[in-house]
């Protein structure tokens, strides 16, 4: 029986935890300038983070939300479009 109290204790306090994270928008300039750091940290040379409107469309691959979902942040490689050509 305690160990039934015990799991459905458990349970609501990660449901609470959970939604308040979900709830905690991040903002997108400290994000972005975090992904940034991460990158230069691996190694990571000459590439693009933008900040975009959830529904737009972009070259690149979307590496972040921000801004309570309104916003993502999208990786493409600069110079890319150079090295192909050549």
């Amino acid at each position: 029986m305690k160990k039934i109290q015990f799991c459905i204790a458990l349970s609501g306090a990660l449901l609470v935890a959970g939604v308040a994270h979900a709830e905690e928008k991040l903002d997108c300039a400290s994000l972005k300038q975090t992904i940034e750091g991460k990158m230069n940290a691996h190694g990571v040379k000459k590439f693009k983070l933008d900040i975009v409107d959830k529904d737009q469309a972009g070259a690149g691959k979307v590496v972040g939300s921000c801004d309570g979902g309104a916003h993502k942040i999208v990786y493409s490689k600069e110079g890319a479009a150079d090295v192909a050509q050549k």
